[in-house]
């Protein structure tokens, strides 16, 4: 499978317009189902032109098409809250998440020298769940509540250290 990671660049707003159609990715990944194309297009060109200075937004490339993104959120010089969203649920379960996450953590661990990476996952949300076990995570708690799918949900705390090769 052929899958990298990329900074974000001019006309990848538009990638994320079309995922901004599509209901079930909207619903998951707490996006609002329905929003104009426009205003999906003027975020992200904010988040291309002038990202925040406590966060990482890398695209996933699979097959030379930008297919989703991962980010590190709330990045400090120690940590940071893994992201992972594949654009469009038609390529959901095949493993593109795992090989982008696993990019992640590599970046993170090593380029970025990070010691914990951490991730909060709804509590219905199985795929999450299962990705987080696939990279290795560890629940940690459950603690706090979020808007899921329409639903006040639990959340699910998990992290990853680095590993001990990696000093």
């Amino acid at each position: 499978m052929s899958v990298s990671l990329r900074s974000l660049c001019p006309g990848d707003e538009n990638y994320a317009a079309q995922w901004g159609q599509d209901r079930e990715f909207c619903l998951s990944n707490g996006w609002e189902p329905g929003l104009p194309a426009g205003r999906i297009q003027a975020h992200w060109r904010g988040l291309i032109t002038a990202p925040p200075s406590q966060f990482l937004r890398l695209g996933i490339v699979h097959n030379g098409v930008l297919v989703g993104y991962t980010d590190l959120a709330d990045l400090v010089a120690v940590s940071g809250e893994l992201g992972v969203a594949i654009g469009e649920s038609r390529l959901w379960g095949q493993g593109l998440g795992t090989a982008a996450g696993q990019l992640m953590l590599r970046h993170a661990f090593g380029v970025l020298r990070l010691e914990r990476v951490w991730a909060e996952v709804h509590e219905p949300n199985r795929r999450s769940h299962a990705l987080m076990q696939r990279l290795g995570f560890v629940e940690i708690g459950r603690e706090g509540t979020d808007l899921y799918r329409g639903q006040t949900v639990g959340l699910v705390q998990y992290k990853l250290n680095r590993p001990t090769g990696d000093q």
